[in-house]
């Protein structure tokens, strides 16, 4: 009886040396700090980042398919009364509204290519169904010299 005892009493503690040095690492891989505001934009500044398209469901348009266009960013903040639209570090991802064929068109050729806007208009997402944190409702695209 004393041989089983052992055993077991063995079998705990190499269970308990291997337990405590992983109860550690997960202390110590605790969640970061939390992440500073971006920098502002606003109305004539450039905002770059990585071209996404989509394919949504227009609700004005009987429900047709089409493409809608995302920058992902780093975190920005937007000019007031929008702020940092209810995140902790300003949006990431905004969302280019074209306003004509021709503005679809000129997005269409940077899809998953790094691109830069000139913002006119930007305010955060507001209506349900909106893939962005914010919306970007006038610009135009920055050609690279």
């Amino acid at each position: 009886m004393t041989k089983r005892f052992a055993r077991r009493l063995a079998l705990v503690a190499t269970m308990m040396m291997l337990a405590i040095p992983a109860v550690s690492a997960q202390q110590d891989d605790e969640a970061p700090p939390p992440s500073k505001p971006g920098k502002p934009i606003s109305a004539g500044e450039v905002l770059s980042g990585e071209l996404n398209a989509m394919k949504i469901r227009d609700v004005k348009n009987a429900g047709k398919r089409v493409a809608m266009y995302q920058i992902t960013s780093e975190p920005r903040r937007l000019p007031a009364p929008s702020g940092l639209c209810d995140l902790e570090t300003g949006p990431e991802t905004f969302q280019l509204v074209t306003s004509s064929d021709a503005q679809a068109a000129q997005l269409k050729s940077f899809v998953g290519k790094e691109i830069s806007v000139k913002v006119d208009e930007v305010a955060c997402a507001s209506d349900p169904g909106q893939m962005s944190e914010a919306v970007v409702t006038k610009w135009s695209l920055v050609r690279k010299q």
